[in-house]
Protein backbone atom coordinates (compact mmCIF):
# COMPACT_ATOMS: atom_id res chain seq x y z
CA UNK A 1 0.00 0.00 0.00
CA UNK A 2 1.45 3.10 -0.76
CA UNK A 3 1.38 6.14 0.97
CA UNK A 4 2.91 9.77 0.74
CA UNK A 5 2.12 11.59 4.23
CA UNK A 6 2.56 14.96 4.75
CA UNK A 7 3.59 16.94 7.67
CA UNK A 8 4.64 20.35 8.80
CA UNK A 9 1.89 22.85 7.95
CA UNK A 10 0.98 25.26 9.72
CA UNK A 11 -0.08 29.12 10.40
CA UNK A 12 2.58 31.53 10.14
CA UNK A 13 2.73 35.64 9.77
CA UNK A 14 3.95 36.74 6.67
CA UNK A 15 7.54 36.83 6.34
CA UNK A 16 8.25 33.76 8.13
CA UNK A 17 9.27 30.20 7.12
CA UNK A 18 7.95 26.50 7.28
CA UNK A 19 9.07 23.02 6.05
CA UNK A 20 6.94 20.79 4.61
CA UNK A 21 7.98 16.90 5.01
CA UNK A 22 6.32 14.50 2.94
CA UNK A 23 7.26 10.48 3.65
CA UNK A 24 6.65 8.28 1.68
CA UNK A 25 6.25 4.47 2.24
CA UNK A 26 5.49 1.51 -0.55
CA UNK A 27 7.33 2.49 -3.18
CA UNK A 28 10.65 2.61 -4.18
CA UNK A 29 11.51 5.98 -3.47
CA UNK A 30 14.66 6.63 -4.99
CA UNK A 31 13.33 6.41 -8.68
CA UNK A 32 10.54 8.23 -8.00
CA UNK A 33 10.25 12.37 -9.24
CA UNK A 34 8.84 14.04 -6.28
CA UNK A 35 6.60 17.48 -6.62
CA UNK A 36 4.92 19.85 -4.41
CA UNK A 37 1.41 21.46 -5.78
CA UNK A 38 -0.62 23.89 -3.75
CA UNK A 39 -4.65 24.72 -4.02
CA UNK A 40 -5.43 27.49 -2.79
CA UNK A 41 -9.68 28.24 -2.47
CA UNK A 42 -11.32 28.54 -5.92
CA UNK A 43 -8.18 28.19 -7.37
CA UNK A 44 -6.56 25.21 -9.30
CA UNK A 45 -4.59 23.22 -8.11
CA UNK A 46 -0.34 24.25 -9.37
CA UNK A 47 2.61 23.09 -9.57
CA UNK A 48 5.29 24.61 -6.53
CA UNK A 49 8.34 22.59 -7.27
CA UNK A 50 10.20 19.36 -7.95
CA UNK A 51 12.77 17.14 -7.73
CA UNK A 52 13.78 14.55 -10.17
CA UNK A 53 15.33 10.85 -8.96
CA UNK A 54 18.62 12.25 -10.15
CA UNK A 55 17.99 15.52 -7.85
CA UNK A 56 17.60 18.11 -10.98
CA UNK A 57 15.27 20.61 -9.23
CA UNK A 58 12.84 23.14 -10.79
CA UNK A 59 10.19 25.89 -9.33
CA UNK A 60 7.36 28.20 -10.28
CA UNK A 61 8.83 31.30 -10.80
CA UNK A 62 6.14 32.48 -7.75
CA UNK A 63 8.45 30.52 -5.33
CA UNK A 64 11.74 31.34 -6.77
CA UNK A 65 14.70 32.24 -4.72
CA UNK A 66 11.82 31.93 -1.93
CA UNK A 67 11.34 27.91 -1.35
CA UNK A 68 13.70 25.07 -1.58
CA UNK A 69 13.08 21.36 -2.28
CA UNK A 70 15.00 18.50 -1.62
CA UNK A 71 14.88 15.22 -0.66
CA UNK A 72 16.16 12.48 2.08
CA UNK A 73 16.24 8.42 -0.17
CA UNK A 74 17.21 7.60 3.40
CA UNK A 75 14.19 8.65 4.91
CA UNK A 76 11.71 8.26 1.85
CA UNK A 77 11.34 11.83 2.34
CA UNK A 78 11.12 14.96 0.57
CA UNK A 79 10.99 18.31 1.99
CA UNK A 80 10.03 21.66 0.97
CA UNK A 81 11.53 24.53 2.91
CA UNK A 82 9.51 28.02 2.30
CA UNK A 83 10.87 30.70 3.37
CA UNK A 84 9.14 34.58 2.72
CA UNK A 85 5.87 33.28 2.89
CA UNK A 86 3.32 35.91 1.71
CA UNK A 87 -0.54 36.11 2.29
CA UNK A 88 -0.48 34.39 -1.04
CA UNK A 89 1.07 31.05 -0.34
CA UNK A 90 -1.81 29.98 1.68
CA UNK A 91 -2.75 26.85 0.43
CA UNK A 92 -3.43 23.18 0.99
CA UNK A 93 0.07 21.98 -0.17
CA UNK A 94 0.11 18.38 -2.02
CA UNK A 95 2.93 15.87 -1.81
CA UNK A 96 3.05 13.80 -5.51
CA UNK A 97 5.08 10.91 -6.24
CA UNK A 98 5.65 10.50 -10.59
CA UNK A 99 7.71 7.96 -12.31
CA UNK A 100 7.20 7.73 -16.14
CA UNK A 101 6.53 4.74 -17.73
CA UNK A 102 5.91 3.46 -21.21
CA UNK A 103 2.72 4.99 -22.50
CA UNK A 104 1.71 6.30 -18.93
CA UNK A 105 2.58 7.63 -15.68
CA UNK A 106 2.46 6.39 -12.46
CA UNK A 107 1.33 8.54 -9.80
CA UNK A 108 0.67 8.82 -6.10
CA UNK A 109 -0.42 11.81 -4.05
CA UNK A 110 -0.74 12.91 -0.51
CA UNK A 111 -3.51 14.17 1.80
CA UNK A 112 -2.25 17.55 2.08
CA UNK A 113 -1.25 19.60 4.46
CA UNK A 114 -2.77 23.59 5.54
CA UNK A 115 -0.31 26.69 5.07
CA UNK A 116 -1.76 29.47 6.15
CA UNK A 117 -0.08 33.07 6.00
CA UNK A 118 -1.56 35.78 8.13
CA UNK A 119 -0.50 39.52 6.70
Amino acid sequence: QVQLVESGGGLVQSGGSLRLSCAASGIIFSIYDMRWYRQAPGKQRELVAAISSGRITNYADFVKGRFTISRDNAKNTVYLQMNSLKPEDTAVYYCNARQPLPGRVQEYWGQGTQVTVSS
